[in-house]
């Protein structure tokens, strides 16, 4: 299995309110930056089966950005409580490991929370972190589920990467 792992684009000014921020909408410029990183990511035949996304506003405008881009070969996209910001780590990992295991998966989501999975995944560690800018991009291949997670990070790319790639 391929896990592909984005963090949702530049999104509007930070609120403390969490049911505010729960509706916290991409902007222009972050819109912008996940349109060219999906189209990177197109253009490098990344092939997709799913994309799974927390359900906040801007993780899900960014799955919704890279659904359009991958227009009549778009993946299904799923909405995943467990991507949330205040996500459980385990939980997504089971989910994970309930998916057929030769499938190719976009989670999209939010910071601490996905580089302390990333961390997990290819250390069997939250506290193996990576440093994920928004709209940057991990690519993990699973090796195992049991009895712990085992992966590789094979890239890690930011969105300034990914877009010299498709120039």
């Amino acid at each position: 299995m391929n896990v592909f792992v984005l963090r949702h684009g530049e999104a509007g000014t930070h609120v403390t309110m969490p049911s505010k921020d729960f509706e916290r909408p991409l902007t222009e410029s972050g819109r912008d930056d996940i349109e060219s990183i999906a189209t990177s990511l197109r253009g490098l035949q990344v092939g997709l089966d799913r994309i799974a996304t927390s359900p906040l506003k801007r993780a899900k405008e960014t799955a919704e950005i890279v659904v359009s881009v991958y227009e009549e070969n778009a993946p299904k996209l799923e909405l995943w409580e467990e991507l949330r910001p205040e996500g459980n780590r385990q939980e997504a990992i089971q989910r994970l490991s309930r998916l057929r295991q030769d499938a190719d998966i976009l989670l999209v989501g939010h910071e601490p929370f996905l580089s302390s999975l990333v961390g997990e995944l290819i250390s069997g560690s939250p506290s193996a972190r990576i440093s994920l800018k928004k709209g940057g991009i991990a690519k993990i291949q699973i090796l195992s589920f049991a009895p712990k997670p085992s992966g590789q990070l094979r890239w890690l790319l930011t969105p300034r990467h990914l877009k010299k790639m498709s120039d």
